[in-house]
């Protein structure tokens, strides 16, 4: 199917939920360009982890910016893009959670809210938002299968909350078209056929009689 213009085409979805294999998969499947969320190279994440209210704040600035950069990168260029996880999460879901859970002073989550409302005045949002909704069971398993080292010490109760972060932002998105998939029922990463629902569904989105 030919695109008429480059599109920007981004993937929410909590921690474990398959963000990175769906992007994946997404990119090899319509030759689309991949920007995925570079863990490895976080100078933060290690040391959140480790000491949440320390280093919180210092945490969402570095994805913010690196968010941001990527936002500008993907609208200078010229190819159909798919996004590993959305500028909206920091500020919508992980700020908020870490500011009520007490690991975010009301001064720092103030100051990083106002910044990232001033950098969302400045970029588009994505031409389709796909959201990959999972219950705690099934993020909790997909994260004991990839075995990350500094994810191994990731509470349940840490990953309710931002289920609950997630539905609440979900409900509340007006900014584009969305795509919502249920990865307990929908299991892409192993079955063809799952994955076949999802293009069937992003045809539609993009490329359907609207």
């Amino acid at each position: 199917m030919p695109n008429k213009k480059p599109k920007h085409i981004a993937i929410a979805g909590n921690i474990g939920a398959g963000k990175t294999t769906l992007t994946e998969l997404l990119s090899k499947h319509y030759k689309w360009l991949p920007h995925f969320e570079d863990v490895d190279h976080n100078p933060y994440l290690n040391d959140f982890y480790e000491d949440m209210p320390r280093w919180s704040f210092q945490l969402q600035i570095y994805f913010l910016n690196s968010r941001i950069r990527q936002l500008i990168e993907i609208h200078r260029g010229s190819q159909t893009v798919i996004q590993d996880r959305t500028i909206y999460e920091d500020a919508m879901i992980f700020a908020p959670n870490l500011h009520e859970m007490g690991l975010m002073s009301k001064r720092d989550f103030d100051n990083y809210f106002s910044f990232f409302e001033t950098l969302k005045s400045t970029v588009q949002p994505p031409d389709l938002l796909i959201y990959l909704q999972a219950s705690v069971p099934t993020l909790v398993g997909q994260i004991q299968n990839r075995g990350r080292e500094y994810e191994e010490n990731i509470r349940l109760d840490y990953l309710k909350r931002l289920n609950e972060y997630y539905n609440k932002f979900i409900d509340g998105y007006k900014e584009g078209p969305l795509l919502i998939i249920n990865v307990d029922d929908n299991r892409f990463p192993h079955n063809t056929e799952d994955l076949g629902k999802i293009i069937n569904a992003i045809d539609a989105e993009l490329y359907g009689l609207f």
